[in-house]
């Protein structure tokens, strides 16, 4: 049976519903293009210092996606028994441009917050945020970090009669070899190689949408 391209009008909440890809649909991990860029060559220290960057996530798939939400992070994998996640750890803020202030994407207990978008990201539309992440200096340093922060948008869709979510990631990378140096540390020690997701996409014109970030339009 072909994917049904309509949303239901009293889905479920979206953190309740299955993803698109676990329930058979070939194009559930295939719907954004993200990029992030701008984060500068240089040491990243634990404690006050912020490191601002931006992330883009790109409408790909054949169909405009709705009930769409956006969401920032800053966490690491853990690979072994007794590694910590970096989450705990960081604090990650988006840049709202109405306020001309940084807003926080954590509440008092750590939970994630969304970042104000419209519902709707159109066929080839993109979103665009500034955001800025830190780590604390009391990560503890008894192994590496293989770390990770951007932004994930996700939509409510329906495949063969189901209703699932497609996810979307778009996100930047750090992985010092001896884990995170706190400040004071010789700079050779603290550099960052950051690695970015690409996509082919050429912006070419944007509107302002929300008083939160900018929507591009491909041409």
């Amino acid at each position: 049976m072909a994917s049904e391209t309509r949303v239901p009008s009293q889905a479920a909440p979206a953190a309740d519903l299955p993803k698109c890809s676990d329930v058979g649909d070939p194009n559930g991990g295939n719907a954004f293009a993200g990029r992030s860029f701008g984060v500068p060559a240089s040491v990243v220290t634990l404690g006050a210092d912020w490191t601002t960057y931006t992330a883009i996530l790109t409408n790909a798939s054949a169909k405009e996606m709705k009930s769409f939400e956006l969401s920032g992070k800053a966490l690491s994998y853990v690979y072994n028994e007794g590694e910590r996640d970096l989450s705990p750890y960081s604090d990650l803020q988006y840049w709202g441009t109405t306020q001309h202030a940084w807003n926080t994407l954590k509440d008092a207990n750590g939970k994630a917050r969304t970042i104000p978008i419209p519902k709707t990201l159109k066929l080839r539309e993109s979103v665009h945020v500034k955001l800025r992440f830190r780590v604390h200096k009391d990560l503890p340093m008894d192994h590496a970090y293989d770390a990770f922060t951007g932004i994930t948008g996700s939509f409510v869709s329906r495949h063969n009669g189901t209703d699932c979510t497609v996810n979307g990631d778009a996100d930047g990378s750090f992985s010092p070899p001896r884990g995170l140096r706190p400040a004071g540390r010789a700079a050779a020690e603290t550099a960052r190689q950051w690695q970015f997701s690409k996509t082919s996409a050429v912006v070419k014109t944007f509107t302002l949408t929300t008083p939160e970030v900018f929507v591009f339009h491909r041409q």
